[in-house]
């Protein structure tokens, strides 16, 4: 792994324009939010007293802005700030990240009630998103200006360092919990934000004139990727087409770009500056809906959706077990995170290095059934099995954090690494945020089905007798989304061949 690490610095060290913007993504995209949601989880179940389904229900509800991250996408790319389109959304992103921590930890009545709680951890939440997309944006931007295949490497960079900071914030996190109060913690994590603010003038951002987006370009519902034209496998050309009505497709394609150009060119020379504002949403949003019906995107999106929102997450409902009835501490539940943030550093490594050609359709399904394996884990850990074989519940929740993490990054690397080569000029940041966001919805909805469940089965603080059925039926619900592989084109793996 240090190996890696050192090829990858290497790499970017050769690409010296890379310096400030992969320096910016390390301290912005950082892991160390787990410092201050580990204390969330604790102000839910011990001072407000909910329900495991309740809080999984609250934390799914402030985690909703992460659903709509398309949306900031679309404003930081169509609505420039005094001329710059990414740091004054970094600058107001991070104040909404920065305020909502500041009153919670000043404000016993707000942080105890549960409503108003919800509210300012979705502004949070809100402010953590776009800030996210921006982020996501000047990747992308990087990876287009450079050759594709530093797409992985640069990738690889943002998510060792969000790895970093997980672990920093992991430890820190259970350290700080057994000795600090929960309201200190939110204060203390503000001077996250604070620095992310200070550092905003630290980035270069390119002075841009408020010109409408162009119209993304494509032909033949195909779109390009890893240096080629890639088809869906059931949706080739049908070479019986005749080669009039191709030039009867192309002569309407020249007049209607023709006629967007003029279009273009006439908004901008006699349009307002709210005209071109509003021309520039319309042109993005349509360019976004064009791209997105694109086999080649939709497809994989759709597989992706479903094998986020088809699985059950019953994470807050096993943080009560083992909280309540395994009695683990705080402190140790920081140390199983930082085994965590380990395992997903530990598939960066691997992917990296052994499976980055190999195709995406094998890598997702060994994937899913290493999932529905682990899994089996809680099962073993619930029924107490591994008590009667002398295996003690805490080797039981790190391994099986460490390796869920790193699985699970089989999984994301490759569809990251895809949605940046396909984000066009002018609408990088709102494609790639709405590759993200579906990501995110399939996990917000997944997290809603897990609370659905728990609720379903009675499962309750200090009632967890059919905490196995829902785990069973968590497993079984892993292997949805195998019948869903035709979705991913055959022949993709995810990066430059």
């Amino acid at each position: 792994m240090l190996k890696l690490l050192e090829e990858l610095v290497t790499s970017v060290a050769n690409k010296t324009c890379f310096w400030k913007k992969v320096g910016f993504t390390m301290l912005q995209r950082t892991g160390f939010r787990s410092f201050v949601w580990t204390a969330v989880s604790y102000q839910l179940k011990d001072r407000l007293k909910l329900s495991p389904s309740a809080s999984q229900f609250v934390s799914s509800i402030a985690f909703f802005p992460w659903s709509i991250k398309p949306l900031y996408g679309i404003l930081s790319d169509c609505i420039p700030i005094r001329g710059r389109k990414r740091i004054p959304y970094l600058v107001i992103a991070t104040l909404l990240s920065l305020i909502p921590w500041l009153i919670l930890g000043l404000t016993a009545s707000l942080r105890n009630s549960k409503v108003q709680l919800m509210i300012f951890l979705s502004v949070q939440n809100l402010g953590s998103a776009m800030a996210d997309v921006v982020i996501d944006a000047m990747i992308a931007e990087a990876v287009r200006v450079e050759r594709a295949s530093f797409a992985g490497d640069l990738q690889s960079i943002s998510w060792m360092a969000m790895a970093l900071g997980g672990i920093c914030g992991s430890l820190s996190g259970g350290y700080a919990l057994s000795n600090l109060q929960i309201e200190k913690i939110f204060l203390l994590f503000s001077l996250l934000p604070t620095t992310q603010l200070l550092s905003c003038g630290f980035v270069k951002d390119n002075f841009v004139c408020n010109k409408v987006i162009p119209e993304l370009s494509t032909s033949n519902g195909s779109l390009a990727m890893n240096g080629s034209v890639m088809h869906d496998d059931n949706l080739s050309a049908d070479k019986s087409k005749t080669s009039t009505s191709r030039r009867k497709k192309s002569q309407k394609k020249s007049r209607n770009g023709a006629a967007n150009t003029s279009n273009v060119q006439t908004l901008e020379k006699n349009g307002s500056l709210a005209s071109r504002w509003f021309q520039s949403l319309k042109m993005a949003t349509y360019t976004l809906f064009r791209a997105f019906r694109q086999p080649l995107i939709l497809r994989p999106m759709a597989w992706f959706f479903l094998a986020n929102v088809t699985v059950p997450n019953l994470s807050t409902v096993m943080f009560y077990y083992q909280t309540e009835y395994l009695n683990l501490d705080a402190s140790f539940l920081g140390t199983a995170r930082v085994v965590g943030w380990l395992g997903l550093m530990l598939g960066t490594f691997i992917y990296n290095r052994y499976l980055k050609k190999i195709k995406l359709r094998r890598i997702l399904m060994w994937a899913h059934v290493g999932l529905s394996s682990l899994t089996l884990l809680d099962l073993v850990l619930v029924s107490r099995v591994n008590v009667a074989f002398g295996i003690s519940d805490k080797i039981m929740v790190l391994c099986g954090s460490a390796l869920t993490d790193a699985i699970n990054q089989f999984k994301f690397m490759p569809f990251l690494i895809l949605s940046g080569q396909l984000c066009p000029p002018g609408i990088e940041g709102t494609l790639f945020a709405l590759f993200m966001s579906i990501n995110n919805l399939g996990s917000t909805l997944g997290s809603f089905g897990g609370a659905g469940l728990a609720s379903i089965l009675s499962i309750s603080s200090g009632s967890f007798d059919n905490l196995f059925l829902g785990i069973a039926i968590q497993v079984l619900c892993t292997f949805i989304p195998v019948a869903f592989l035709f979705l991913i084109p055959k022949e993709a793996t995810g990066i430059s061949a």
